[in-house]
């Protein structure tokens, strides 16, 4: 089962490693009113400039605010930033101001032209105006989650002793081992797709008159309908990466190098091309929509499965160079399918996903993971047989009017009323002198809170 690399990680005693990866997640979401329209704060001034803040930015419009964490060692360390940025961020939130749990934006105003974009500076604000031009407003209005995921480097480093032999130095085992991920992540898309998929259906406007679907769908973010290039990378190697980006913006395909979003990026390097050079530091994986039942879009079991896909991606049989690009064509068609597919539906590809979560058990009975992984992947199994367990199909049985928002608002207050009671609880708060969102920011990596995980 093992490939030569998984081979020498398991005899060498590094599995542990190789499953701590380094994550840090980007959640982006919506500011809304009470009524579920969108915002028309601006960005909130207790945070900072939202050119410079590190942690909390934005992201196409104003209202799209996206919370950045810094990279940590453990998944739930990782989680721990997220709920602490995130609470910070309700803090500093206007009265009556929410943030949207879904993907899909609210009902948007039926002239597009009344949002506004982001202002992160001239040369940014204009790229948004000339990709609009190409995209439409709504194609940019979906938020999601986004986690950057960086290999242990005694991994790599074990891998170029042992292995020297087959690679030239240390950055070809990098870069080798951050495209063998890619290439997993990019061919099981789907799968990821068919177990987190959480946008059904679109609220007002978001479609044109006359093109709104006949019915509701898995994924309309991870389909063509939603957000993301419509240009397909190449992930035989970052050179190859890089070569057909660069090949996409002298064509006038992309708008520029930073247009490429596709659902894997290779990120080390601000100079895309001489990311070959430097070296790939971590992966960009933007193939999740937001998940409604969580206050930070995302869930700490999600990660251990997208740590486990990883960990297994690095250790079993990688594809042949020469077939990468047939292979990962036919996965973007089945990705498409399994977006568009009814919710509550079995998917047509239930007998590649029943054998791909087969796999994955082996895999983790093999490597001893334990208990919580096994609940993970039973977890997961059930959905696979039963689609209406799936969060597509659950978002479902709270649709009136062909609408999400009542659900949404519902959320929202829930998880805002939760962020006022966990912040009161940060070391130094004071009712009568709160600190600012600025000042909490500071203090939460100075300091030894972990929020509670249950909110």
């Amino acid at each position: 089962m093992f490939s030569k690399v998984g081979q020498l990680i398991f005899e060498q005693g590094a599995v542990a490693k190789t499953s701590n990866f380094k994550m840090g997640l980007e959640i982006e979401m919506q500011r809304v009113d009470d009524t579920g329209q969108l915002s028309q704060e601006p960005y909130p001034a207790a945070i900072g400039d939202e050119k410079t803040n590190p942690w909390i930015t934005n992201d196409y419009l104003e209202t799209m605010s996206e919370v950045v964490t810094p990279a940590a060692r453990h998944s739930l360390d990782a989680m721990h930033y997220l709920y602490a940025i995130n609470n910070v961020l309700r803090s500093a939130l206007a009265p009556g101001e929410l943030l949207w749990p879904l993907s899909m934006p609210p009902q948007l105003p039926a002239d597009k032209r009344q949002l506004q974009f982001a202002k992160m500076g001239p040369a940014k604000e204009a790229y948004l105006k000339e990709w609009t031009k190409r995209h439409g407003y709504s194609e940019g209005t979906p938020c999601g989650a986004h986690i950057n995921l960086s290999i242990n480097d005694e991994v790599i480093e074990l891998v170029q002793q042992a292995l020297g032999d087959h690679f030239p130095s240390r950055l070809a085992v990098q870069n080798y081992l951050y495209t063998v991920v890619a290439q997993g992540f990019m061919r099981y898309r789907w799968l990821i797709t068919y177990l987190f998929g959480a946008s059904p259906l679109a609220e007002a406007n978001y479609f044109a008159p006359g093109q709104a679907l006949p019915h509701p769908i898995r994924s309309i973010r991870q389909s063509h309908y939603g957000f993301g290039t419509k240009f397909r990378g190449a992930y035989t190697s970052v050179a190859d990466y890089v070569a057909r980006i660069e090949a996409g913006v002298k064509e006038g395909i992309l708008i520029s190098d930073y247009e490429f979003h596709g659902a894997v990026r290779f990120k080390g390097n601000q100079v895309l091309t001489q990311l070959p050079q430097t070296g790939v530091q971590y992966l960009e994986l933007r193939m999740l929509d937001l998940d409604p039942s969580s206050s930070v879009g995302i869930r700490t079991d999600t990660l251990r499965f997208i740590r486990l896909l990883a960990s297994y991606f690095i250790m079993t049989p990688p594809l042949k160079e020469d077939e990468v690009d047939r292979v990962l064509a036919v996965a973007d068609a089945m990705n498409e399918v399994v977006a568009t597919e009814e919710p509550t539906a079995p998917t047509k590809y239930q007998h590649k996903a029943r054998a791909m979560m087969q796999s994955l058990e082996r895999f983790a009975n093999q490597l001893q993971l334990g208990p919580e992984y096994q609940e993970i992947l039973e977890d997961l199994a059930d959905r696979v047989e039963n689609p209406k367990t799936t969060p597509s199909a659950k978002l479902l049985n709270y649709v009136q009017d062909d609408s999400l928002t009542a659900y949404a608002l519902r959320r929202a207050k829930r998880y805002q009323a939760a962020a006022q009671t966990a912040i009161r609880q940060f070391p130094g708060f004071d009712d009568d002198h709160p600190m600012t969102a600025a000042e909490l920011t500071q203090a939460l990596f100075h300091g030894n809170w972990e929020p509670d995980l249950d909110h």
